[in-house]
């Protein structure tokens, strides 16, 4: 049975219910510029009725729970597309400095340095005998060499810096990632019962949530969504089972935490690699399963497949950088097959990867089935002597004391009738003599001791018929190296630049190799790399390699304002729904100030009637 003492509960419930209000707004106001929080609101009920006769009398009001204004559907857009943002940001961040590697379009960088280097040997091929032009072209290719290994270095330190960035934020991850474990755990038990929502820590996981998606392109999923439209039509929570995802394998399920592995003992090199543990141990790869957020992004630019050199075998800058390393060892075999047809006294190889029983066809370098005639010149420029030699599928290098008989050392040692004349002490094999492997595998052809050939001015130079034997052997070098990383002028010119030689044959005044090397900026010279060849000229395939960083970044740029654009729409959305707004939450305050003050009255009017009843008996 009702009794007054019921209608003065029931003031007090409109006073708690007031109160608690009063605490949500003054909590969503506090929280109004707070990162990732969601606005709460207060969900009321009337309390279970009181039966009498005739019928149930009112018992107040009671608080059914406390909910955040949250809309997953809106929230996992918004962590897609902060995703994409992400991604999008460190590619376009990192590609423009890329891009300031390769300052081309201003009319600076390499290609100018390569004009102003082929414009050095047309002016040494207008005076082939002038030192001083000599000393500029030198110059020249000192200036071209020095910068295409300067922009690999810094496409290399760019390389480097972001391998370090991808431990780092991998780190970042396995942190975020234990972190929302426990959380989770202190969610479960919170919410034990389904008495209580525990709001401010979800607000708190999905703050991690979007963090996470923004930094591996993670992926949330629960076991269902539950939507509210009771209470507000925004509201929809995922609830049930729950797992992160990063490249399909499990990092965080429920309240347990798998962390990504990270090391670098395992490179060569020292790259930071990633793997996941399985529980039976097993480590599997990781680092190309990862295609979202800021490592994704990280990992298509620095390489995410190591192969048994030690470098990437994938990305943007590995790619860079091979094809740098490509264009300057096109460049170097190109000059440096050109300059072997400059008389000298001696020529000797760079050192070679490969023995001596490996069929030059077959080592991977550039050599090319075909011929190339070696010719000794007299004191006068004379041709003394000539000889041809072919390389085919089974020609190998050949060593001493007995080369095969289809090698190159055996083709130049063996004793053959040049001239026609019949006479055996004119003939290659009686002026020089070649040998292979004396050290590191290098090729050495000299006049031969005690021919004093050399002291009465005798010289020899290759004269190539497409072969390119000279160019990757290094056997009269214009450049050292073999790529954009130890490129090079060779280290005698840069010790005495009047050593230059313009001349096929050392006649006063002749300027055959200067104006074969002006040529060469207009022929066609073969590119290698990773077993694949492109045949293009100097100039062409440079711009090729910069077209595509620069396409590359264009694109880059031109997607990022349509991914920011989406991004600051659904973000839009997103705060809409979610975010504290301060008119609202001052309006609410009013509203619950009105009924705490209300309910009061009800409680001073229920005191009023106490004290008459308590006057009566008196």
């Amino acid at each position: 049975m009702a009794s007054i003492f019921n209608a003065l509960h029931i003031g007090y419930s409109g006073l708690n219910a007031a109160q608690v209000g009063i605490d949500t707004t003054g909590h969503n106001i506090s929280n109004a510029e707070t990162e990732g929080y969601s606005r709460q609101r207060v969900v009321t009920a009337a309390a279970y009725p009181v039966n009498v006769d005739p019928g149930q009398r009112g018992n107040g009001a009671q608080i059914t729970e406390i909910v955040r204004i949250f809309d997953t559907f809106v929230f996992n857009r918004y962590a897609s597309t902060a995703q994409s943002k992400s991604y999008s940001d460190t590619m376009k961040k990192h590609l423009e400095e890329l891009s300031t590697y390769f300052p081309d379009i201003d009319n600076i960088g390499i290609k100018a340095d390569l004009q102003n280097y082929f414009d050095g040997w047309q002016a040494l091929a207008n005076n082939p005998g002038n030192s001083a032009l000599k000393v500029s072209l030198a110059q020249q290719a000192q200036t071209l060499s020095q910068h295409i290994s300067q922009t690999r270095d810094q496409v290399a330190a760019l390389q480097s810096s972001i391998n370090d960035q991808v431990k780092v934020n991998t780190e970042e991850v396995n942190r975020i990632a234990e972190k929302i474990a426990g959380l989770n755990k202190s969610i479960i038990e919170a919410e034990s019962g389904r008495i209580n929502n525990a709001n401010d820590l979800r607000d708190q996981r999905s703050q991690l949530e979007m963090t996470l998606s923004e930094l591996i392109g993670a992926k949330v999923v629960v076991g269902g969504a539950v939507s509210n439209n009771g209470v507000d039509s925004n509201i929809a929570v995922e609830e049930g089972s729950y797992t992160i995802l990063v490249g399909g394998f499990n990092i965080v399920d429920g309240a347990h935490f798998h962390p990504i592995g990270i090391e670098s003992t395992s490179s060569a090199k020292g790259y930071n690699t990633l793997y996941y543990e399985r529980q039976d141990g097993v480590q599997m790869p990781f680092a190309q399963d990862v295609k979202g957020g800021k490592i994704g992004a990280l990992l298509e630019l620095r390489g995410s497949i190591i192969g048994d050199d030690g470098e990437f075998e994938d990305g943007f800058l590995q790619e860079t950088i091979d094809n740098l390393d490509s264009f300057a060892k096109g460049l170097i075999e190109a000059t440096n097959n050109l300059y072997a047809a400059s008389a000298t006294g001696a020529m000797q190889s760079m050192s070679q990867g490969y023995t001596d029983t490996h069929a030059l066809l077959s080592t991977g370098e550039n050599f090319k089935a075909g011929t190339f005639d070696i010719v000794v010149y007299d004191i006068d420029g004379n041709i003394a002597a000539r000889r041809t030699i072919t390389i085919d599928d089974a020609t190998v290098m050949g060593a001493l004391p007995a080369p095969p008989a289809n090698s190159i050392v055996g083709q130049l040692n063996a004793s053959m009738d040049d001239t026609g004349d019949n006479n055996a002490l004119n003939d290659i094999d009686d002026m020089l003599e070649a040998q292979f492997g004396t050290a590191q595998n290098i090729l050495r052809i000299d006049f031969k001791a005690g021919s004093n050939l050399a002291e009465q001015g005798y010289t020899f130079a290759i004269e190539d018929n497409g072969t390119n034997f000279a160019g990757v052997t290094g056997l009269s070098r214009f450049f050292d190296g073999n790529s954009a990383k130890n490129l090079s002028l060779n280290i005698d010119i840069q010790n005495d630049a009047t050593t230059i030689r313009g001349f096929g044959a050392p006649v006063s005044g002749d300027s055959h190799t200067a104006l074969a090397m002006v040529e060469l900026q207009f022929s066609s010279v073969t590119f290698s790399q990773n077993a694949q060849t492109t045949s293009d000229t100097v100039y062409g395939y440079y711009d090729s390699l910069v077209t595509r960083v620069g396409t590359t970044t264009n694109s880059i740029i031109l997607s990022n304002d349509t991914i920011t654009a989406q991004y600051n729409a659904i973000q839009q959305e997103h705060d809409s729904i979610s975010k504290v707004s301060i008119d609202e939450e001052m309006a609410n305050l009013i509203r619950y100030q009105t009924s705490y003050g209300a309910a009061a009255k009800v409680i001073t009017t229920i005191d009023q009637m106490m004290a008459t009843l308590l006057g009566i008996k008196q």
